[in-house]
């Protein structure tokens, strides 16, 4: 058994090298980042299919749904850098 896990199955990280301990906490926060990302394109897609699409009926868009979808995510997208853009400047600033 790895030492670095204990009996409970939980990671003991006092015995971690300060190395281990980085590759951890970056992996982590890699992960976190990941979750967030698959969490902002499940909101995205909500919203917009909720705003554009009436019903679907040929599996196709139709001529309002195609330029509704485009315009919904390029706006989210929009609106996603700006606010990533300003916590930032906000994050440099400080």
């Amino acid at each position: 058994m790895d030492r670095s896990i204990g009996s409970s199955g939980n990671l003991d990280m006092s015995s971690l090298s300060d190395s281990d301990k980085r590759e951890l906490q970056q992996f982590v926060m890699q992960e976190a980042q990941k979750a967030t990302i698959q969490q902002s394109i499940h909101s995205l897609t909500d919203m917009c299919f909720k705003k554009c699409i009436g019903k679907i009926s040929s599996g196709k868009l139709d001529k309002y749904e195609e330029p509704c979808m485009q315009n919904c995510v390029e706006r989210f997208m929009d609106a996603s850098h700006l606010v990533l853009k300003q916590l930032e400047n906000m994050r440099t600033s400080s």
